[in-house]
């Protein structure tokens, strides 16, 4: 479309608020930013806007990922790419990128006709895109405060679009797409926002107590009776570690440890509910989708992934001159009560109870019974293979002797060799 054959103002105007009003009214039903964005560019397209491809990109809130961005193209999927912490601006093309001379400026926008644009074999996205056919990109940067400089790498979203058509954009086509970036800025920036919040409550809560505090359950004593598995592991030789370290350097063994014991239950549906010291406490649930069955072998499955990343980072470790590390694990199952505790200021979401306890007292035996990892009747009769009994043992604070069972360490290492 050219300014010749374009719609008329009030037409195209028209075409333009409809959208703007459906990227406002599908934020405040909350969409996720993924389906905002093809939206939009599917509804632009449909109003004689002639993209060949459009892009957004903006600053996330996550422990791997700082930004995220977003790739749109007729008649395609939608692309998209997050950008571990300090990829992004180390790349080496960073400094030949449009970005990069948008962030360098004060414009607020950067354009580039790329059928005549003689500056084009300064970029080499740009390059790219005039061999695909392509001639004219408009990029625009809206900031997310009101900050007389604003910083965008921090606190922004940067949308690009890109044509084909013989004649690029219109100056109507460039106004509208102007237009629409400051709506559609306004419903990413509430959905964003929203996956922040979550982003940041998967990590310090996990996912499932996570939900549930964006759901409302924040007040203290919250909470429900459930059954579950539970894992209760610590890392072996914490003190000795620790001493021999510096704080950064025994910082970094702690991670090594939480890597192989809460990776390998996070991945295999668990969810890791604290880190106290250098034990985690864990569980997997047991529900209407998830039968005790599959949630105690879904833990066993847990501990021989975490015997294999325990091979894997020693190795690691190794390598840089390190000693190994070990772990012990306890596996237990029963009824805990999973909610708010601590007090009215300050609440923590998590599991108490006596089967709780006593996982963390399972575990405590695995040392004295030189085990790698133990488990309770009740548990290994929901997951029996591979399980040998060492006899009954006390508890501390638990009134009876319970039969307790060890991994079978060739079971162990057979099912880590084949995992």
């Amino acid at each position: 479309m050219t300014e010749f054959d374009q719609p008329t103002p009030a037409a195209g105007d028209t075409l333009i608020d409809q959208v703007a009003e459906w990227l406002i009214m599908s934020a405040l039903n909350g969409t996720d930013v993924e389906t905002l964005f093809s939206g939009c560019c599917e509804r632009l397209h449909a109003a004689d806007i002639p993209l060949m491809r459009g892009s957004i990109g903006f600053n996330t809130l996550h422990p791997l990922f700082s930004g995220v961005t977003l790739r749109w193209r007729p008649n395609s999927d939608l692309e998209r790419e997050s950008f571990r912490h300090g990829e992004l601006f180390n790349d080496d093309g960073w400094e030949r990128s449009p970005l990069a001379a948008l962030l360098k400026g004060n414009a607020g926008f950067f354009r580039r006709r790329l059928n005549n644009d003689k500056t084009v074999s300064d970029y080499p996205l740009l390059q790219e895109f005039q061999d695909e056919g392509a001639t004219d990109y408009y990029m625009i940067a809206t900031p997310f405060s009101d900050a007389k400089i604003p910083d965008y790498e921090k606190d922004g979203m940067m949308a690009s679009w890109l044509t084909d058509h013989p004649q690029g954009f219109s100056d109507w086509e460039i106004d509208a797409l102007t237009r629409i970036q400051k709506r559609l800025a306004v419903a990413c920036k509430v959905t964003i926002k929203e996956q922040v919040a979550q982003n940041v409550l998967d990590a310090y809560l996990g996912r499932s107590a996570g939900e549930r505090v964006l759901n409302g359950q924040i007040r203290l004593g919250d909470g429900e009776e459930i059954n579950a598995v539970i894992w209760f592991s610590d890392l072996r030789g914490s003190t000795p570690l620790a001493e021999a370290s510096t704080k950064p350097e025994f910082l970094l063994t702690l991670n090594d440890y939480f890597e192989v014991t809460a990776s390998a239950v996070i991945a295999n549906g668990g969810e890791v509910l604290r880190f106290i010291g250098d034990a985690v406490l864990a569980i997997f649930p047991i529900d209407d989708s998830v039968t005790a069955e599959a949630a105690a072998k879904a833990a066993v499955a847990a501990l021989y992934q975490a015997d294999k990343r325990l091979i894997t980072v020693n190795e690691r470790r190794q390598n840089k001159g390190k000693p190994d590390i070990a772990f012990g694990a306890g596996l237990h199952v029963g009824e805990v009560l999973y909610g708010n505790i601590g007090v009215p200021e300050r609440v923590e979401f998590s599991v108490i109870g006596a089967a709780a306890n006593e996982a963390a007292r399972i575990e405590s035996l695995t040392k004295p019974l030189d085990c790698h990892a133990l488990a309770s009747k009740a548990f290994v009769e929901l997951a029996p293979e591979g399980w040998k009994s060492v006899g009954h043992h006390a508890l501390r604070g638990v009134g009876d002797e319970i039969e307790i069972f060890a991994l079978s360490e060739g079971q162990a290492t057979q099912q880590t060799a084949g995992a």
